[in-house]
């Protein structure tokens, strides 16, 4: 698969494409010409060359590159599970051109020389990394990293991620401190002596597997004390994963008030329900947990209505080892970027406009953390999606570049899927 990835040289002119982008607000249906990776022509009817490579885009849509928020890489110290590169072309396989990594690593990505080390690495890949900080030293809720240090290096969040930070007071010092820097705190929303140890929701699914119970208050508790934070220092929070009804009616109670919040969803937890852990396959056993149908729904609803602000995957590598356990030792974890994509738009292309559906990846999480992608525009360095919308397929074990295959997906059916991406001079499938 890997070899699905080259180099973009020469001519390469997109036909009959159309063209839909979210941050100028560029659309129609008209020919991009390439020379090398940069866009140096978009008109109708591009006279066609003898040396130009031709790609048909009739009926599919030229847009921006995805984003992700949430991705774990694994590197350093868990290069089993994946790496900066094959996390960076499973990426980039996915549709997307720029992701933001998080710092439970080994070592904690928790100084400013780790910062760089990220962005180091992420040069020769065919995306662009933007590394997440440690909120607390080694992850241990008890002091605070070296937040400006890490954002000069080049941070541009904040997160425990996986530990939530039960120190309220530690919780509005970085809420607080960030400030000078207008980056968010991403606090991983679950209060651990309600979740009790528990596997799954807590539901009737739980009762009938005999596993222990995660309640969805554990997530909602743990939101509302971090907005009622973030209220009071005029911080800025971003809530990873949300899973429950209850939490979107604590966000719309404070987004209502006012309080700077970006909340986003992944692809299993808006697509699937606890249903896919009933024959207790532990590829589906995530934090939080994949919850009822009557959370899916609402937070179907949340994307809907713009509660709910994008799309991150929280591509979570593991190990056969670490996933053929009993599901009670079982790692916590899904994979999720080459999926991402079809499975949402499978679920919401029936009710929600092509362009919002597009924002949810591209321009709503680059507001989140203020990236500033290429735009669509001659003289720019490409950094394109075509997507075939109405693409009907399976998803299996060969379209995964991770060296990782944790996933519930394999065998599911997804509508919508991305054809090529081009970034950094790369590009997919040509």
């Amino acid at each position: 698969m890997i070899n699905k990835i080259k180099k973009n040289t020469g001519y390469l002119l997109l036909e009959n494409g159309k063209i839909y982008d979210s941050f100028s607000k560029v659309s129609g249906v008209k020919d991009v010409l390439l020379k090398d990776g940069v866009i140096t022509k978009i008109e109708k009817n591009i006279d066609k060359k003898s040396n130009y490579h031709i790609v048909d885009c009739k009926d599919k849509v030229i847009t921006n590159g995805f984003i992700d928020l949430h991705v774990h890489f694994r590197e350093p110290g868990f290069e089993f599970k994946e790496t900066i590169y094959s996390g960076s072309n499973a990426a980039f396989m996915g549709g997307y051109t720029r992701v933001c990594t998080m710092p439970n690593t080994s070592p904690v990505i928790d100084t400013p020389e780790l910062i760089k080390c990220i962005s180091e690495l992420s040069k020769n890949t065919p995306i662009y990394i933007y590394p997440i900080g440690a909120i607390s030293k080694e992850q241990k809720g008890i002091e605070l990293s070296e937040v400006g240090e890490m954002v000069d290096a080049g941070a541009v969040a904040i997160s425990d991620d996986g530990l939530p930070v039960k120190n309220s007071q530690l919780m509005r010092y970085a809420l607080e401190y960030t400030k000078k820097f207008d980056i968010p705190v991403i606090n991983h929303a679950e209060d651990c002596c309600l979740v009790n140890e528990g596997l799954v929701h807590e539901g009737l699914m739980s009762l009938k597997l005999g596993l222990t119970g995660n309640p969805d208050i554990s997530e909602s508790t743990m939101i509302y004390r971090d907005l009622s934070i973030a209220e009071y220092v005029d911080g800025k929070l971003h809530i990873p994963h949300v899973s429950t009804k209850k939490s979107l009616e604590v966000i719309s109670y404070f987004k209502d008030r006012g309080v700077n919040v970006t909340v986003e969803v992944t692809p299993h937890h808006l697509c699937f329900t606890d249903e896919k852990i009933k024959f207790y396959d532990t590829n589906a056993k995530v934090a939080p947990p994949i919850r009822s149908k009557k959370n899916r729904d609402a937070l179907i609803d949340g994307v809907k209505n713009g509660i709910i602000d994008c799309i991150a995957t929280d591509h979570a590598p593991h190990s056969v080892v670490d996933k053929e356990k009993d599901f009670k030792n079982a790692s916590c974890g899904m994979i999720g970027l080459e999926s991402a994509f079809g499975l949402v738009n499978k679920i919401l292309s029936s009710s929600m406009d092509f362009k919002k559906i597009i924002n949810l990846f591209t321009l709503n999480p680059s507001k989140v953390v203020n990236i500033n992608p290429n735009t669509i525009e001659v003289g720019k360095q490409a950094e394109i999606n075509i997507l075939d919308l109405n693409a009907i397929w399976k998803f299996s074990e060969e379209d995964i570049v991770s060296k990782s295959k944790n996933t519930p997906v394999v065998g599911e059916e997804l509508k919508g899927k991305v054809v090529m991406t081009m970034n950094k001079g790369y590009v997919s499938n040509l």
